[in-house]
C-alpha cells in the first residue's frame, strides 16, 4: 500500500509538470539576456519587458484587451445576473431553455463562434449598412457572449448553496421583490458576483478566436498582437508579454476562487 501511495503521488507530480511545465519555461525564457532564444542562457535580464511595453502593437492590444474586457465584464454581469436569478428563483415555462441558450455560446468551438459571428457582423452590415465588425462595439458584442456562459455558471452556482430563508423572510415582512434583491439577495450573492466579474475579464481578455476575425486596424487585443508578432520574431520580448498576460490571468482566477471556489460551476 505504501508502494502504491508513492507510485500515485509520483503520478500526481508528473502530470502537474506536464502542465505547469509550458508556464515555467515561458516565464523563465522572459528574463534570458540572448535576443536570440537559446539554451542554456548566456545571462539574465529584466529589460525585455520594458521594451515589450516600448513595443505600440503590445502597449496599444493591452490596452484594448483591457477596455474590451472591462466592458464585455460589466455587459456580461448587466445580463448574466438578472438571467441567472430568474432562472434559479423562479419556475416558469421555458426556464431551461433559457439556461441552455445562456450557456450555449460555451458549448460551440471558440473558431466556429468566431467565424459565425463574424458572418453575422458582415450580413448585419449588409442589411443595416451599420458596421460591427472591425469595430469596438463589435469585439464588445462578441466579447460579452464569451463571457456571459462563465457569469451565469458562477452566479447561478452562488444562488444555488445560498439559503433562500432570508429573502422568504424579507417577502412576508412586506419587501417587494426589488427590495428583496437589492437588501437581501444581492449581499448574499455577493461573492459568486465578483467572481463572475474576474472570470468573465478573464475569458475576454484571452480570447482569441473570436477576435481573430473581428479586429480591424487600431482595435487589435494582445492575444492577436502576439500572433502577429511571432510571424516575424522570436526572441524574448514575447516570452515577456506572455509572462505578463500569464500573471493576470493568474492573479484573477486565484481572487475568482477566493470568492466562488471554481469548481461549484461545473
Amino acid at each position: 500500500m505504501k508502494i502504491g501511495r508513492y507510485a500515485f503521488a509520483a503520478l500526481v507530480a508528473l502530470i502537474f509538470v506536464f502542465l505547469l511545465g509550458p508556464l515555467i519555461v515561458i516565464i523563465w525564457a522572459s528574463f534570458f539576456a540572448d535576443k536570440i532564444l537559446s539554451f542554456p542562457p548566456s545571462g539574465y535580464t529584466t529589460s525585455w519587458f520594458g521594451a515589450a511595453w516600448a513595443i505600440s502593437d503590445f502597449a496599444n492590444g493591452f490596452l484594448m484587451s483591457v477596455k474590451v474586457g472591462a466592458c464585455a465584464t460589466v455587459v456580461s454581469l448587466l445580463l448574466g445576473v438578472p438571467a441567472a436569478l430568474a432562472v434559479e428563483r423562479y419556475s416558469f415555462p421555458g426556464r431551461e431553455t433559457i439556461r441552455q441558450v445562456l450557456l450555449s455560446p460555451m458549448y460551440v468551438p471558440a473558431i466556429v463562434a468566431g467565424a459565425a459571428v463574424y458572418i453575422y457582423f458582415v450580413e448585419f452590415e449588409i442589411f443595416t449598412g451599420f458596421q460591427l465588425a472591425a469595430t469596438f462595439g463589435g469585439l464588445v458584442i462578441a466579447h460579452s457572449l464569451i463571457a456571459l456562459p462563465w457569469t451565469m455558471r458562477l452566479v447561478c452556482a452562488s444562488l444555488v448553496t445560498a439559503n433562500t430563508v432570508s429573502e422568504e423572510a424579507a417577502r412576508s415582512l412586506g419587501a417587494n421583490a426589488v427590495q428583496t434583491f437589492f437588501l437581501v439577495t444581492l449581499p448574499i450573492i455577493r461573492p459568486g458576483i465578483i467572481a463572475a466579474a474576474m472570470f468573465s475579464f478573464i475569458a475576454s481578455f484571452s480570447d482569441l478566436e473570436k477576435s481573430l476575425f473581428l479586429v480591424g486596424p487600431g482595435k487589435t487585443t494582445l492575444p492577436i498582437a502576439i500572433v502577429n508578432y511571432l510571424e516575424w520574431s522570436l526572441d524574448p520580448t514575447i516570452s515577456a508579454v506572455a509572462t505578463v498576460q500569464i500573471l493576470i490571468i493568474g492573479t484573477a482566477l486565484i481572487v475568482s476562487d477566493r470568492f466562488v471556489k471554481l469548481g461549484k460551476a461545473f
